[in-house]
């Protein structure tokens, strides 16, 4: 028995010795880090060994003549430190809290709450900055982060009525993330993505404090548990991993390529309501895609007639076929007044089966307001038939042509039916007129006109503007007429417009390869070129 008692002993001794070691040592004996600012001395103070020393953290842009100075981006951080502290401080609290309230009654976790929570003092810095060239559509920009903040942040958990503290404290971190700004967009803030990833492996360094006693004091463990950070961080961000931030709302429409082409039929409507005094009702409809900013369609106006039929056929493009719906208003024509809105009605293109039509047989609301009373009202049905047909894959209609000299192409076959192209005008270079420079585009196509912005007083305007042309057919044997012309206010007429040059494009290849992007000599310009994408997308 005296053998099986020591042997117990010795068993339930050794951990409830050693924690209380662990403890006493971190309470007493381990090294406490100050929370104070770093001391700065100027560089002329310093020894030729001491800067040697520091080379590594001298800013690049002195090491590195394609890195850019910054200074005024850091005084701006700088001086809003203060305000920006507290509102990302308040942004952690409101994030961490439903994480932590999962915990709370688990495990014999009675509370999980923020005591002390601030960044510090000191703001982040930027080391420099390096733009690369204007990609397509996008921009890529490589800042260099350095951070050695005083940053104080205390966990309090409470276990089984037991109070346990964790405590982080001094983080000094050094990183180069490479921040891509895509797709650029003419909506504000004018990128729909960020996309975030490391192009180095990042550098961390901080204090963590269990029960007051800092664990990063412990022999072996700081440089474990930095090179361990370290190392995860550089597997889930390290390029060409990244992190994508959607900035823009997808549901807009705004940001997203079509897939596709909802072709709408506009039956009927029945027993409509009686909306003139002395007559009936002059109908007709609306319809347009949520999320676009393009004119809405109309149906032809039925006078006199509450049972109106139009049959009439619209084509318009799809984006998002998961979250937009198609609008339709009915509204009652007017001569000489504003015309009166007899209901309205949505339909989610989710509810379509591809390539497969479907009619509709939909009751007229007064608004989308599910708590309007006046919905009750009967006022009349519409009828539509709608079609969604996707865009075909363009790898599987491309064929691998040559000429027997070794020289090889790629042609699509090109299916009958229609489409939509896609007319992306993007810059112009070296445009100038004799009397003014006020450059806009003009897209001429099948009599249909299409004009950019006006950008005042320059030579090389940057419009990125995008136009759609639907058709029933590929637009083999055509052209397409963009000018570039000038255009000033002024009270007299004369001299108000410009021509500074102009192009005719062939569309046979953008109809064989699906997409050209090309710079284009202006015609009638001593050095103009204008910069146009199209494409051509098949249903």
């Amino acid at each position: 028995m005296g053998l099986v008692g020591g042997i117990l002993g010795f068993v339930l001794g050794l951990p409830v010795g050693l924690a209380a070691a662990y403890l006493v040592y971190l309470r007493f004996f381990a090294p406490r880090r100050r929370l104070q600012d770093p001391i700065i001395r100027p560089l002329r103070d310093l020894d030729s060994e001491t800067l040697q020393k520091m080379m590594p953290d001298v800013p690049l842009w002195v090491k590195c003549p394609d890195y850019e100075r910054v200074d005024w981006m850091n005084k701006f951080i700088f001086d809003m430190w203060p305000f920006l502290d507290k509102a990302i401080c308040k942004i952690i609290r409101s994030v961490a809290k439903p994480i932590c309230d999962q915990y709370v009654g688990k495990y014999g976790i009675e509370s999980i709450e923020f005591g002390n929570l601030t960044l510090g003092t000191l703001p982040p810095t930027l080391q420099g900055i390096k733009v690369y060239e204007m990609r397509e559509k996008e921009l890529v920009i490589e800042p260099v982060i350095r951070w050695a903040s005083i940053a104080n942040v205390t966990v309090n958990v409470k276990v089984h009525s037991f109070a346990l503290s964790a405590q982080l404290l001094d983080l000094h971190t050094i990183l180069t993330p490479r921040v891509t700004l895509k797709p650029l967009v003419p909506s504000f803030p004018c990128f729909s993505n960020l996309c975030v990833s490391l192009v180095e492996k990042p550098h961390v360094d901080f204090g963590f404090k269990l029960l007051g006693g800092d664990v990063m004091a412990i022999p072996g463990l700081y440089r474990f548990v930095q090179d361990q950070i370290a190392k995860q961080i550089a597997i889930l961000y390290h390029w060409p991993k990244v992190i994508e931030i959607p900035i823009l709302d997808g549901a807009s429409g705004a940001t997203k390529k079509p897939v596709g082409i909802l072709q709408v039929k506009v039956i009927r409507a029945m027993n409509l309501p009686k909306m003139d005094l002395l007559g009936k009702s002059d109908p007709y409809v609306k319809l347009r895609l949520s999320g676009e900013r393009l004119p809405s369609k109309k149906t032809s106006v039925k006078m006199s007639n509450l049972n109106p039929e139009w049959n009439e056929h619209f084509r318009l493009v799809v984006k998002d076929p998961e979250t937009q719906v198609l609008e339709l208003q009915m509204f009652d024509w007017e001569k000489l007044k504003m015309h009166d809105k007899m209901g309205v009605q949505v339909i989610p293109l989710r509810s379509l089966t591809p390539y497969e039509s479907k009619l509709f047989t939909l009751d007229l609301l007064k608004s989308m307001n599910p708590n309007d009373q006046q919905n009750k009202k009967n006022r009349g049905k519409l009828v539509v038939e709608l079609t969604f047909d996707p865009f075909r894959d363009d790898n599987s209609m491309s064929a691998v042509n040559s000429d027997g000299e070794g020289n090889i192409s790629i042609k699509r076959d090109v299916p009958p039916g229609g489409g939509v192209l896609l007319v992306s005008v993007e810059n112009a270079e070296d445009v100038e007129g004799k009397r003014h420079t006020n450059p806009y585009a003009v897209v001429l196509f099948r009599g249909e006109k299409k004009e950019t912005k006006v950008i005042r007083k320059a030579r090389d305007p940057r419009w990125n503007e995008e136009f759609q042309f639907v058709m029933d057919e590929a637009p083999v044997d055509e052209k397409i007429h963009i000018q570039v012309r000038s255009r000033r206010r002024r009270l007299l007429p004369f001299h108000s417009k410009e021509s500074l040059g102009h192009v005719n494009i062939n569309l046979v290849d953008v109809v064989n390869n699906g997409r050209i992007n090309e710079k284009y000599h202006l015609i009638n310009s001593r050095n103009g070129k204008l910069h146009v994408e199209i494409k051509w997308n098949t249903v």
